[in-house]
């Protein structure tokens, strides 16, 4: 394919150690082998890249041609900015070498800007549909499946009240009416005690959960690496706009069920709405989905990176099946140009910061004052480095 570039295929920069070329290779082979949803085509391309670069000899000579092609290039276009050919045969030569197959042209690297750093994003809250629907000072509610509420003093109160009507009624009751009279109220007062004490034991229990839990919003950390930036650009992000929802709960470096490495960089939680976020820096260009799926840049198929989120929400999903679970792959420019996405569609979706605070907030402020004990557990359970099998009384576990 003589329109890609092995550094571009591999997301390494031109002067990137073996170290850095291997670890980007296991990376990719990972999401690219077509036992994972890969293709045999663009499996063995990576393949090819990867042993191409991580041998020196061959490196040096792709290095050199990737030179001379840049340096043909420029002739060629100073040619024909002047109006003048050279040598009609070194031309066509020149021309046939820049189109000939496995030859990447890479007159433009990629990679990061050495000198570039994606800026923090500071939105105006005042563009946020949903900013000012919520009220920030609004009590957490700490909900529990299964937990009565206060349904239990209502039933109580409406049955006595049904139960003691006869006697204060003008009519004369039969003795064996008056006996089933006694038993129903005997009865009621038992079921009511038995719900009173369920009841109560709920409350303790979430008195117990907000006196452990109720001041925290984050659980874990992003990366601190030097090519993690992107997730402490997300982190920023969650924390400065997404926990004005008094219920949001964030949780960083996750691991997928049976996994003990911090698959997923990002998740929140709101109600019983989990979205799980990757966060990535790409180059600029425009960022779709196709039917399929298939990450597109620019109209074309993506090849700069990989990213399997998609499956990581089918993990979650089939973890969590009572929670709603989506993805989100978060993009920030790798250099200095406009980076932008369209419209989020499929389960990992690409989003610009800013579109992606909109629309998952959004998403998110259906329940925006409700944290689910339970649910929050399992999350929590999954924060890559904690202790598994945590119980909340009365509640399922961790996992």
């Amino acid at each position: 394919m003589d329109d890609v570039d092995y550094y571009e295929l591999l997301g390494v920069r031109p002067d990137a150690t073996h170290a850095q070329i291997k670890s980007a290779y296991r990376t990719l082979a990972r999401s690219m082998h077509p036992d994972t949803g890969g293709t045999a085509g663009t499996f063995r391309l990576l393949r090819e890249a990867y042993e191409t670069l991580n041998d020196p000899a061959r490196r040096a000579e792709y290095d050199r041609d990737g030179d001379s092609d840049s340096d043909d290039d420029a002739t060629g276009r100073d040619d024909e900015a002047n109006g003048a050919a050279r040598d009609p045969a070194a031309t066509t030569a020149t021309r046939a070498r820049r189109r000939a197959p496995g030859r990447a042209h890479r007159g433009r690297r990629f990679g990061e800007d050495p000198g570039f750093a994606p800026p923090p994003v500071r939105i105006d809250v005042d563009t946020i549909p949903w900013w000012g629907l919520v009220d920030a000072r609004e009590r957490v509610h700490y909900a529990h499946p299964g937990a009565p509420g206060h349904a239990p003093w209502a039933a109580a109160a409406g049955g006595l009240a049904l139960l003691a009507a006869p006697p204060l009624l003008p009519v004369e009751f039969s003795t064996p009416l008056l006996v089933c009279w006694l038993v129903l109220v005997v009865a009621a007062l038992v079921a009511g005690r038995r719900l009173m004490r369920h009841h109560r034991s709920s409350v303790r229990t979430a008195r117990a959960f907000r006196d452990e839990f109720g001041g925290r919003t984050v659980f874990g950390r992003p990366g601190a690496d030097r090519d993690q930036a992107g997730e402490r650009l997300t982190a920023d992000l969650l924390s400065r706009y997404l926990t004005r929802l008094p219920g949001v709960r964030i949780f960083h470096g996750l691991a997928w069920p049976d996994s003990v490495f911090a698959d997923i960089d990002h998740a929140v939680l709101c109600g019983r709405r989990l979205v799980l976020i990757e966060s990535k820096l790409w180059l600029p260009g425009h960022y779709t989905t196709d039917a399929a799926g298939t990450l597109l840049r620019n109209g074309q198929r993506f090849r700069g990176g990989g990213s399997r989120l998609a499956d990581g929400v089918d993990a979650f999903r089939a973890l969590l099946p009572e929670v709603e679970v989506r993805g989100a792959l978060v993009l920030y420019p790798s250099r200095s140009g406009a980076l932008s996405t369209g419209a989020a569609t499929g389960a990992a979706a690409p989003m610009a910061p800013e579109r992606f605070v909109r629309e998952i907030g959004d998403w998110l402020a259906v329940e925006p004052y409700t944290v689910d004990r339970s649910v929050f557990r399992v999350v929590l359970g999954q924060v890559a480095g904690t202790t598994r099998g945590v119980r909340d009384p009365g509640g399922r576990g961790s996992g």
